[in-house]
């Protein structure tokens, strides 16, 4: 049995097709709410922040995938990703089985340094601070051979489906809804994606090859870069039509906070928008030369295919 905590997002439920295509067809999903990816899927309704609800998911299980997400408010975060951290250490103990932890970059300082696997979790924003501190917890019990676990870090997300985040928001869902897209604070700094389905393919190889535990590791991004002008321009060259565009700028997002819940929860995130952000997965690569990574040309391809735009 392999078992997914917080299934409900885009990453688990791509995380399940994965393991059922290629690794299991014993898939547990554990969910507030849990829907079936396939009608053979085993459904667990539980809260990961009630240890025993955990303990009980976890039965039977060999490898446990933890993908859960919390809502957008610092306050959650800073009380919530330390608790369930351990809550999900103490329920794979309990249980003997592995752990495949699915992280962020919240943690990692927001300067233009290469992000790597060894770069210090020195965040100073709060959601940053929580998602270190669940890290740590977890570094410190793989340190402590207290169990079998993996870390697989991710940039931001974009990508078809239920895919949430900034770009798919600003960008491709405006379009959807026929408004103008929008960029954070500078359209001229590169950035580094993930497409959703590469991450949840990259993690399900990960957890499902021995060797990789007790490591932190960068899952696979296209290396070409683009600036989200040039992101935009590709989006234009595909559909034909060029795609005005508006940047926002850090005042204009300050003033939004005032008045908007959204716009105040981002501004943490505000300093990684005006550099260049390079999320370096060459360790991944080195390791799984044959894993084919998803151009930004071919994501672009296959969002606007399912926005249908």
């Amino acid at each position: 049995m392999q078992t997914i905590l917080g299934a409900n997002g885009i990453i688990g439920e791509e995380l399940a097709k994965e393991l059922r295509l290629n690794y299991t067809s014993e898939i547990r999903l554990v969910g507030r709410n849990p829907q079936r990816v396939d009608s053979n899927d085993d459904l667990f309704k539980g809260d990961l922040l009630n240890i025993e609800n955990v303990k009980d998911a976890l039965r039977d299980t060999k490898i446990a995938y933890m993908t859960v997400g919390l809502p957008y408010k610092t306050e959650i975060w800073l009380r919530d990703w330390s608790r369930m951290m351990k809550n999900v250490i103490e329920g794979c103990k309990y249980n003997q089985c592995k752990l495949v932890y699915f992280d962020n970059t919240y943690a990692y300082p927001q300067g233009s340094a290469i992000q790597k696997e060894d770069t210090p979790m020195t965040s100073t924003g709060k959601k940053g601070i929580a998602k270190g501190q669940a890290a740590k917890i977890l570094l410190d019990a793989i340190d402590d051979e207290e169990l079998e676990a993996v870390i697989c870090r991710a940039p931001e997300f974009y990508g078809p489906g239920k895919t949430k985040g900034i770009t798919n928001a600003l960008i491709f869902e405006n379009l959807r809804n026929g408004k103008t897209p929008k960029v954070l604070v500078n359209d001229n700094v590169l950035r580094t994606l993930i497409f959703t389905p590469d991450a949840s393919k990259a993690m399900a190889l990960i957890g499902n090859t021995p060797n990789t535990f007790g490591e932190t590791w960068h899952l696979p991004c296209d290396d070409n870069r683009l600036t989200y002008k040039e992101f935009i321009g590709e989006i234009s060259k595909q559909l034909g039509r060029e795609i005005k565009y508006r940047t926002l700028s850090s005042f204009v997002l300050k003033l939004a906070a005032f008045f908007n819940e959204n716009a105040k929860e981002i501004q943490e995130l505000l300093p990684r928008y005006r550099v260049d952000n390079i999320f370096d997965s060459s360790k991944f690569k080195n390791r799984f030369p044959d894993f084919a990574v998803t151009s930004y040309s071919e994501g672009i391809k296959q969002i606007i295919a399912d926005y249908e735009l």
